[in-house]
């Protein structure tokens, strides 16, 4: 087990099953704690050698470990089995729909483990698990803010409120560029130096502009018009124009702000009445 004091999350059963397909085979828990977003083929550990063995990733099989297993006698492959299924792990998953699942379920009641089952080739479940590990757990921080997506470009557009940010989304999703958020925006940090945004479920698809109240984009502008999410590639800060502040006109300072560690192409643009700021 690892040293964190608490862990990387909490997997419902009933999601996590529904979201990856999986078929429960013994289970005695609606929930699993999750300290490691790793995970691992315990092909080694099935033939007996436990160094570095890490218990608390989740622990997937496919076609390989279960032909070792079936080549070895009887009373060794139990035992091997047994001794496996005697470390904590969070959970254990067999791929390609095999029948050979039955070999774990008693030792899987002794030990009170979570055992689920798969219809999915091994190598392309250990991805998706991966991916969605990847997502649960990743951190989170949500802005004020309108994110849309300008000719491939993921932009948070931020300013006082007011100031213009939806207007401005308005005009570009009219122009045929893609709405992804208003009001507030949820960003995930992936792998660390990945910025990925998206509306609250209840928000998705919907955007307040100021005189006028709330539309659905999707409606008004059809499907292409709107995104679930989309990566961040750079924020503009729109702000009311003032005289006395020394802009960057020749775009030669180089900005950046700094979300969830990792810094971002920050533009400051100077707002007065009569402007096209979608320009």
């Amino acid at each position: 087990m690892t040293s964190q004091k608490e862990p990387l999350c909490i997997m419902n059963m009933k999601e996590f099953c529904q979201e990856l397909e999986l078929e429960v085979v013994h289970c005695e828990v609606e929930s699993f704690e999750l300290w490691d977003g790793g995970i691992n083929r315990p092909g080694l550990q099935l033939h007996g050698y436990y160094e570095y063995f890490d218990a608390s990733r989740i622990q997937i099989i496919g076609k390989v470990e279960i032909s070792y297993l079936m080549s070895l006698d009887p009373r060794l492959r139990e035992k091997r089995i047994d001794d496996f299924f005697s470390y904590d792990f969070p959970c254990f998953v067999v791929c390609w729909d095999l029948p050979e699942v039955s070999l774990f379920e008693k030792v899987a009641q002794k030990y009170h483990r979570i055992l689920l089952k798969s219809k999915e080739k091994t190598t392309s479940l250990t991805y998706r698990l991966v991916d969605y590990i990847d997502t649960k757990t990743a951190p989170k921080t949500g802005i004020h803010g309108v994110l849309v997506e300008v000719h491939g470009v993921g932009v948070v557009i931020t300013g006082a409120s007011g100031i213009g940010k939806s207007e401005t989304a308005l005009e570009l999703i009219k122009r045929g560029n893609s709405f992804i958020a208003d009001d507030v925006v949820e960003i995930s940090n992936h792998h660390g130096h990945t910025l990925m945004g998206e509306a609250p479920p209840m928000l998705r698809y919907y955007m307040e502009v100021r005189g006028i109240g709330i539309i659905d984009v999707r409606m008004l502008y059809g499907a292409k018009s709107v995104k679930q999410s989309v990566q961040i590639d750079m924020v503009i800060r729109l702000e009311n124009w003032n005289e006395h502040s020394p802009y960057d006109r020749l775009g030669l300072d180089e900005e950046t702000t700094d979300i969830l560690g990792v810094d971002v192409p920050l533009a400051t643009i100077p707002v007065s009445g009569g402007r096209n700021l979608a320009a």
